[in-house]
Order: structure tokens, then sequence, then C-alpha cells
């Protein structure tokens, strides 16, 4: 990882009072949210998660429209929550509730890309940690076999960001 990579994510890490775990993803090779600042804002729009309120997944139990609003910057991306309650769960928080693999669809990312749009009704939070998926019946199937799918999607998900990155150039 390059130094000024690293210093982002610490400096960005330390906003939000996590520097320590920055640190140990670094070291440890960053785990799934970390690994990089490429998040999801769907083809056009430029917001995380197409303006859904990450939060809102954990507390509602369902998919719910973020307001610009109620906006925070994490990872160079403009996030939107339905209210400030769930900004500041986020802000104080941001690795808890953020989805898995930039927001991009955790089923995609097991086949090594990100070639189609998540539907951010399609979510399954599993041991804890979000994933979103490009439609509801894939997010069952992601789900009833996660103990095999996830794993496979964290290995290959550094690929997936080199991909992405690389395009970014080109």
């Amino acid at each position: 990882m390059s130094t000024t990579r690293q210093q982002r994510l610490n400096r960005i890490a330390s906003m939000c009072g996590l520097a320590a775990l920055a640190t140990m993803a670094v070291s440890a090779g960053a785990s799934p949210v970390l690994a990089d600042d490429s998040i999801d804002t769907g083809y056009f729009g430029g917001i995380a998660i197409m303006g859904y309120d990450p939060v809102a997944y954990f507390t509602d139990g369902r998919a719910v429209k973020g307001n610009e609003k109620y906006s925070y910057d994490w990872l160079g991306t403009p996030w939107h929550f339905a209210n400030r309650k769930h900004q500041e769960m986020f802000a104080s928080e941001p690795i808890k509730y953020a989805p898995q693999y930039g927001g991009y669809c955790a089923a995609e990312v097991v086949g090594g890309s990100v070639t189609v749009n998540i539907d951010p009704e399609a979510f399954k939070i599993i041991d804890g940690k979000l994933y979103l998926i490009y439609d509801k019946t894939h997010a069952d199937t992601f789900a009833a076999h996660a103990d095999d799918l996830v794993p496979k999607a964290s290995a290959n998900w550094p690929k997936v960001v080199a991909d992405l990155q690389q395009d970014q150039f080109h």
C-alpha cells in the first residue's frame, strides 16, 4: 500500500476515532470496508449506496432513503441519512454501519467483479454486517449460503478493488 493511501486511511480513521483499527487493518491487509475508498455510488449520482441510509438497515430492518440534509462525508463520498440521529450514529462508528465491499453487490464480488448495480431493497445483515445485492432473490440465496460465499467475496475483494482503481486511470 502506498504511503499516501495509508496516510489517507489513517487520517480518515482518526477523524472517525478509528486510528487503531485503521492501523491494524492496514497491517493485516485491510477489512472489506477499509480495503479501499472505492464506494458504490451507482451509475449516476455520486452518493454512497444510492442515497439510502446505511444505519436504517440495522435500526429499522429495511431500506430507507436518506435525505441530503443529513449528509456525512466518509472516505471521500457523501452518505445520506433519514435523520440526525442516524447521521450521528454513523459518524461515530462508520465501519459498524457501512456495507461490506464498499456497497457493491456482494454476490458480484463473489464472482470477482462488480458489473451490476445494487438494489438498495435487496440486503442482508449477516453476523452484524450489511451486504447489498442486486435483487431480493439473490439476497436470499446469498444469505442461505453465506458461510461459503462471504469468505469467497472477501478473498476476491482486493482484486475487485484493484480492477476498480485501474478502471479509474483508463
